[in-house]
């Protein structure tokens, strides 16, 4: 660490050379500027760099290595674990670089580094063009695209990291990088699901598709039918078309025009199927789970920018997240996880989910370090609440849930849906035939291992 009096002319250097704006602590804007969507997340930076383009990232990271500044990377800022900061730490903030620049001939976008999910589909919806994206529209596209990304287009487009063209990047030296097939194809490789571990994405490049219609059905069910419904959407989606995907969840029936009063800060179990077509067609996927006896329904086309804010959270409310990857959906899993349902802290804005995977996941390139795509199913028990005295009680349904699943887990994780979990289930995430490549790729671009508050990959 650097002397007082250094630190102190360096930081004064930082804010008079940024473009954008400085943050230490004492300053205003700073507890603001540390704010980040979990709420249990309570850390304290050195300094937070809020970069307006790939050149004051430079600056920063430049300003952390000489002070000897441990380096954490702000995107969306959604992490469970609050990796986009760090106690003590440099954070590179990214929120004012969040360009997106369509180019439809070649159906392809460039999202800077710190650009939300919403952009990127508000960016793409005139042209009829979409890519795989989250199920939250404030999450970070550069952290949901290097993690791998699955999304309610997944089953049609692949992960969003299988549409991942290329990646401009700062490294741990400030050097300015650009990764793709054919440029560091090693270095490229390695962002196929290793996340931040390589350095700053200051923008990334991802292919586009064709998405002239899309149509959403929403059905509720009393808690006591939730086994049928899951039953039913299992079969649904065994035998549908990549086109059609979605998720089963129980949650708390929200207050809106098309949930009926009844059912309104009461547990119901939700089928949610999205199709990248017509409604006709998602009419006659969704016969079996219509016809079964339901509270409520809504069927129709929709803008998929518009699906795409509909479960969104609030920010800074207390979250704590988990997933399994599972090998199927029999029915004595399916009971266990209705029955778990029971549990679930209500009313919040906490869900149940499980949510189907095959289709171009399972079709896609399987070289890259996302162990999971093999895995048909998904159990995410995400717990959302705003009371710490819901602590403990919301934390352990997470864990029972896991528990519950357990024995079907095919071993294997999606990083981007859990926290700090142990350097196990980093390697589960990534995979243990991949890691030594990945440790390699660490030590060519980060020896030092600045870039460590992710799930993270050690140099060898």
């Amino acid at each position: 660490m650097a002397s007082l009096s250094k630190a102190g002319a360096a930081l004064a250097a930082l804010r008079e050379d940024l473009a954008g704006e400085v943050f230490a602590p004492g300053d205003a804007g700073y507890d603001a500027a540390r704010a980040v969507f979990n709420g249990m997340i309570d850390k304290r930076p050195a300094v937070i760099a809020q970069c307006a383009d790939a050149a004051d990232v430079v600056r920063a990271v430049r300003f952390g290595r000489d002070l000897d500044l441990p380096i954490a990377v702000r995107g969306g800022g959604h992490g469970l674990a609050g990796t986009a900061l760090g106690d003590g730490a440099l954070v590179v903030d990214l929120r004012r670089m969040h360009r997106v620049t369509v180019d439809p001939a070649s159906e392809a976008v460039r999202i800077e580094g710190g650009a939300t999910m919403s952009r990127l589909d508000r960016a793409t919806q005139p042209y009829g063009l979409a890519t795989t994206g989250g199920r939250i529209s404030s999450t970070g596209v550069g952290g949901f695209v290097l993690g791998g990304g699955t999304g309610w287009l997944d089953r049609a487009f692949g992960l969003a990291v299988d549409n991942l063209i290329a990646v401009e990047l700062v490294t741990a030296d400030a050097e300015q990088v650009h990764a793709n097939a054919d440029e560091n194809p090693e270095l490229f490789w390695a962002l196929h699901g290793g996340g931040g571990n390589f350095g700053v994405a200051t923008a990334l490049t991802l292919e586009l598709h064709e998405l002239p219609e899309f149509a959403v059905a929403l059905l509720l069910y009393l808690p006591e039918a939730g086994p049928d419904a899951v039953r039913t959407f299992r079969e649904v989606l065994g035998a549908a078309p990549d086109e059609l995907g979605g998720a089963v969840l129980y949650l708390t029936g929200p207050s809106a025009e098309f949930v009926p009063e009844h059912l309104a800060g009461r547990l119901v179990c939700a089928a949610l199927l999205t199709y990248a077509g017509g409604e006709e067609d998602l009419r006659k996927l969704a016969e079996p789970l219509l016809a079964l006896p339901h509270e409520s329904q809504l069927v129709g086309t929709v803008p998929y920018v518009d699906l795409q804010c509909m479960l969104d959270v609030a920010p800074g409310l207390r979250n704590h997240w988990s997933a399994e990857c599972l090998t199927g959906l029999p029915d004595e899993l399916v009971d266990v996880y209705c029955t778990r349902a029971a549990d679930m802290p209500v009313p919040t804005p906490t869900r149940h989910i499980v949510f189907p995977q095959g289709g171009a996941i399972a079709a896609g390139p399987h070289q890259y370090p996302v162990p999971y795509r093999d895995a048909p199913w998904t159990a995410h028990p995400f717990a959302v609440w705003a009371d710490p005295a819901d602590d403990e009680r919301a934390v352990a349904w997470v864990r029972d849930v896991r528990a519950g699943v357990r024995p079907w887990s095919t071993g294997d994780v999606y990083l981007n849906l859990i926290g700090e979990e142990g350097a196990e289930r980093v390697r589960a995430g990534l995979g243990a035939g991949n890691l030594l490549r990945l440790e390699k790729v660490k030590r060519a671009y980060d020896p030092d291992n600045v870039f460590r508050f992710n799930h993270n990959i050690r140099p060898v």
